[in-house]
């Protein structure tokens, strides 16, 4: 294995030129930008982690006007276009700000973050208060917007602002690089305080609206927030979104680009788990890897030649709004959820103009989050075997990761869910010795569980144990005694009583009431209560048999 210099979680463009970190060429971001230049305001949505911070970097050094970059763009793609380098290349007053760190439980915590980032971007501009060209009342509100002592309409008006005063020292328009600009909105959604945090950055946001001081911007997030919640009347707007394909190849891996990471680190013979894990993702006309996963599994390896792939996205990717639709949505979205986890598709509409506030509106919206944070793909064209409805999208989980993640983490939620379900009937129904009880509780939790591939007696047996865990009850699973296993036995120690539990499997519909006399034979065979007796006043024993989401339940 070779050693490489793998930058992960760098995403400072000069950080990783300068100190000879491995890089793979992403410049043709910048001439693919300037093929329209007439565009002032360019938004770019991807999912988390597909390198945007690291291509805004890259696009505010070669852009601002205070640096010379020259050396850090030798030997890439971009320094072969020499008449756009001369016209571009450090040639224009550039700000770079990124939101990603605005977060906080309250409203008043966020903003607090808020302003901070902001008076972090006025400071690396104090030039400005050293200015001839820029009059005294801006200076002003600079020194309270540095200080921390700006008022809310002043931080609404602070891009513009800042704008205006380099555009007046320079007396050339400024390019304004936003990174992560949906971040606020989405933490402030999650934590009730939306309508403050989008009042804040629609505010910030007339900077892009009929600015003269404004030369271009480009705007990076994961969402596509809908033009009416914060851009309001911005003119002359562009989005370049994942179902598009001007500037996809640079957002992400194209297979190309991970054939020559492989090479250059001596790793080849990975190429079908790199595939497997971390390859899928359709945007626009291209087929991409996850870059953050990809140098994370080529990093891993340079550490242990023998390393296996590993789920390196989901611990980076907020799930709380995966969470929230979860537990809006519940058991109407079982089927779907487990049709993906089989290796299916969907077929859904797709909406990328989204607002905050209404996401939880309609269940199709659930899907378009899924979709633009990365959790879902489109089906290749190519491989799309049926007309599709007009409108609609045909949807697969990407990889070998993403399907890790809701085989843990989505499949967990929907178990914490049914935990949640009020089970006092259910608990009744046991400890009164009512079997059709039982059964009807039960079959009402399995159908908001959350199941795939196939329905083995391991997942009913979780499944069982898991009802009775945290609601008091002390649970054995698989404990012996008799002469066998039971597979789940429920002590309610201040009543003096137990239940035991055998649970069959049946493979036909028609079996379950086979598996569930089986299921009694055996507590009675094996004698699994008999240990019992001397120290609880009533014994309940249940066989129960399940075949996918039906059960049936009688007693002993």
């Amino acid at each position: 294995m070779k050693a490489m210099n793998i930058p992960v979680g760098v995403s400072d463009f000069a950080e990783i030129r300068q100190n000879g970190y491995y890089y793979v060429d992403k410049s043709g971001l910048i001439s693919a930008l300037l093929q329209t230049a007439a565009t002032k305001v360019t938004l770019i949505t991807r999912p988390r982690r597909f390198g945007k911070t690291l291509g805004m970097s890259m696009l505010e050094s070669f852009f601002d006007i205070r640096k010379d970059s020259r050396k850090l763009f030798d030997g890439l793609e971009i320094s072969e276009c020499t008449e756009l380098c001369s016209q571009w290349m450090n040639q224009w007053p550039t700000a770079f700000v990124s939101f990603r760190q605005v977060d906080g439980l309250s409203f008043s915590s966020a903003y607090d973050m808020f302003t901070l980032v902001i008076s972090d971007l006025y400071k690396k501009h104090l030039y400005l208060l050293e200015s001839e060209h820029v009059n005294s009342f801006d200076k002003k509100i600079f020194e309270r917007i540095v200080g921390g002592e700006a008022s809310e309409k002043e931080i609404k008006g602070s891009l513009l602002l800042l704008t205006g005063m380099m555009q007046a020292h320079y007396g050339k328009p400024v390019i304004l690089l936003i990174d992560e600009y949906d971040v606020p909105v989405a933490k402030a959604n999650s934590n009730g305080y939306y309508q403050e945090m989008q009042e804040i950055m629609k505010g910030l946001m007339q900077a892009l609206k009929d600015n003269p001081a404004l030369r271009l911007a480009v705007i990076t997030g994961c969402l596509k927030i809908a033009k009416e919640s914060i851009f309001t009347g911005t003119n002359n707007f562009v989005s370049d979104t994942i179902t598009d394909s001007r500037l996809n190849e640079y957002f992400g891996f194209v297979q190309g680009e991970v054939d020559q990471i492989l090479k250059d680190a001596d790793a080849q013979d990975h190429a079908d788990d790199m595939k497997n894990w971390y390859d899928g993702y359709h945007f626009g006309d291209f087929d991409v890897y996850c870059p953050w996963d990809v140098m994370n599994y080529v990093l891993e390896l340079q550490r242990n030649p023998n390393a296996k792939p590993a789920s390196y996205w989901k611990n980076t990717s907020d799930n709380a709004i995966i969470r929230s639709f979860i537990d809006y949505a519940g058991s109407n979205i079982t089927k779907k959820l487990e049709t993906l986890l089989a290796g299916g598709c969907i077929m859904q509409h797709i909406d990328e103009n989204l607002t905050y506030d209404y996401l939880h509106s309609s269940e199709e919206n659930l899907w378009s989050i899924l979709y633009l944070t990365g959790y879902l793909t489109r089906v290749r064209d190519s491989e799309q075997t049926e007309t599709l409805p007009v409108g609609t999208t045909a949807l697969v989980i990407p990889n070998a990761e993403i399907r890790e993640i809701f085989e843990t983490t989505v499949a967990k939620w929907f178990s914490d869910q049914a935990k949640e379900w009020n089970r006092k009937a259910l608990f009744d129904a046991v400890w009164a010795g009512n079997s059709e009880g039982i059964m009807q509780e039960m079959n009402k939790l399995l159908r908001k569980t959350i199941s795939y591939h196939d329905y083995k007696e391991d997942f009913y047996h979780a499944f069982l144990a898991g009802i009775f865990a945290g609601a008091g009850y002390t649970v054995e699973s698989n404990r012996e005694h008799g002469e066998g296993r039971s597979d789940v036995v429920v002590y309610d120690e201040i009543g003096a009583r137990v239940a035991i539990f055998e649970a069959k499997y049946a493979k036909t519909l028609d079996g379950l009431a086979t598996e569930c006399d089986l299921a009694l034979q055996q507590i009675d065979d094996r004698m699994y209560a008999k240990e019992f007796e001397d120290d609880y006043d009533e014994i309940f024993c249940y066989g129960i048999s399940f075949f996918k989401k039906r059960c049936m339940s009688r007693k002993k």
